[in-house]
């Protein structure tokens, strides 16, 4: 037993030194910046596209409805759903220009 411990050992000692596993060049934090602005815009566009279309849907469906005041109703409801996405949409894209522009001191000067 004592021999495979040093066996062992020794097989860690003739190890070379290993080298770096990545090379180029660091990523830097206005890279990082940059992505995380890219990935909030088009998250921010999708969702209002997504807004309008449920906005635009429950327009036709109000259309269709034809008299039926339980369809009609929940077009309208639809219609105000959609309305409220896309302002709350809005205002989580002004609240995270206006962090971005005080965490990187640009907002008041």
């Amino acid at each position: 037993m004592n021999r495979f411990k040093n066996l062992a050992f020794a097989g860690l000692a003739v190890l070379p030194n290993p080298a770096l596993p990545v090379t180029g060049t660091p990523v830097t934090l206005s890279e990082i910046q940059d992505r995380i602005t890219q990935i909030a815009q088009f998250l921010i566009v999708v969702s209002l596209v997504v807004a309008v279309i449920f906005i635009i849907w429950g327009g036709i469906r109000w259309m269709t409805a034809r008299g039926d005041q339980k369809k009609a109703d929940d077009a309208k409801t639809q219609i105000k759903h959609g309305i409220y996405g896309a302002t709350v949409i809005l205002a989580v894209g002004v609240i995270l220009q206006t962090l971005a522009g005080l965490v990187t001191r640009s907002f008041f000067g």
